[in-house]
């Protein structure tokens, strides 16, 4: 909501700068998109290393208090 209302800020001072910034958006996400699914990925893979180091101490009992 907060970037809509800059968004018309930006439209009534200069909108032709607000004009470009609607028709460029979705080409800067759609150029951004590949590096949130690598991040994804990164992160799931992180997340099981740390499940595997962590799986002998939560076999011994050393899992999170109840």
């Amino acid at each position: 909501m907060l970037g809509f209302l800059f968004w018309l800020l930006l439209l009534f001072l200069c909108w032709p700068l607000a004009l470009l910034a609607l028709v460029l958006y979705p080409l800067f996400w759609l150029v951004l998109l590949p590096f949130r699914l690598v991040g994804i990925g990164v992160e799931a893979v992180f997340s099981l290393l740390r499940a595997i180091v962590l799986l002998p101490a939560r076999v011994l009992g050393g899992g999170p208090v109840r």
